[in-house]
């Protein structure tokens, strides 16, 4: 099985930081979750049209 690298920056996964190869990727990594860059685009008409609500009749 080959070495794990970093998702951030490909290189071998250090274990004091794991999965991350550095201090640096963590935090980068951290940033994108704090300012929304890993989210589900959701197209907003969808979300209007109650196509994902469950219907309200019995």
């Amino acid at each position: 099985m080959p070495a794990p690298t970093c998702p951030i920056c490909d290189k071998p996964v250090r274990p004091e930081h794991q999965p991350f190869c550095s201090r640096g990727c963590r935090d980068r990594d951290l940033l994108k979750w704090l300012s929304d860059g890993y989210s589900v685009p959701v197209n907003p008409a969808e979300e209007e049209d109650g196509l994902d609500s469950p219907d309200p009749r019995p």
